[in-house]
């Protein structure tokens, strides 16, 4: 595949209608569109690492979680880090695509393979929010003890938690889900599971009701890397892939 079919093979199962508005996915920078794909570098953010390692290694192309291109630049030259970034890459002739909000939203993307990581099942989809997924345990667990068993499941260095109710109805929003505690008690669920939240809004959530458990933004999104890697093999499995762990957060 080129890398342009390889992008419209993702787009059609993730396509652009998913995306939120504020968000810039896609095609984040290409010195050609009709280059054969041989080498894809999976990865939630393009890092500074991502790039080196990329370049050090033989990768055609990097295909992230996170836009590598966010905000408009208003010029490109080594001054600026995500532009000095772009033209290492352009320069090594590596392509970068991003798949955002609309791997959030997507089936089998981000929610979705969280779901798996965790043993859950996905029960119902949000109807005012396409990314989130709602879902339901056979029976009740307390509230640490379906903590611990998320820390566990996404070896997560830690998880914070608030709430008071048992969890048996779950609203899953990998990554910042803080915006999604009113979908949540919308949905009937007694508990959200996120990467992060603000903590007032997790003192508001409990408040009212709800349950919320912090499991780490990278924590909660990157079980979507080995999703990407088996689609792309099922695309074209003469493509070779490899995943980059681009976290850099450290808890002591």
């Amino acid at each position: 595949m080129t890398f342009y079919e390889l992008y419209k093979a993702l787009d059609k199962l993730f396509p652009k209608e998913l995306s939120c508005e504020w968000d810039n996915d896609g095609i984040m920078c290409a010195d050609s569109l009709e280059t054969p794909i041989k080498r894809v570098l999976v990865a939630l953010d393009v890092t500074n690492e991502a790039v080196e390692y990329a370049c050090n290694n033989g990768f055609d192309t990097i295909i992230s979680h996170h836009p590598l291109v966010f905000k408009g630049q208003k010029a490109i030259t080594p001054d600026g880090f995500v532009q000095a970034k772009l033209i290492k890459l352009i320069k090594s002739s590596i392509k970068v695509m991003s798949l955002h909000t609309r791997l959030d939203a997507g089936n089998g993307g981000v929610n979705d393979t969280l779901a798996n990581a965790l043993g859950l099942t996905v029960i119902e989809y949000d109807s005012d929010e396409p990314i989130g997924r709602i879902c339901e345990l056979d029976s009740t667990l307390s509230l640490d003890e379906f903590a611990k068993k998320i820390k566990i499941a996404l070896d997560a260095p830690m998880v914070s938690y608030v709430g008071k109710r048992e969890v048996k109805r779950i609203y899953l929003c990998g990554g910042d889900g803080k915006d999604m505690i009113q979908n949540a008690i919308k949905c009937h669920a007694d508990t959200l599971l996120t990467g992060n939240a603000s903590y007032n809004s997790m003192l508001d959530a409990e408040e009212c009701g709800l349950n919320v458990i912090e499991a780490g933004h990278f924590y909660t999104e990157n079980p979507v890397c080995n999703a990407i890697c088996a689609i792309i093999k099922r695309l074209d499995n003469t493509i070779e892939t490899e995943i980059f762990n681009s976290n850099k957060i450290k808890i002591v």
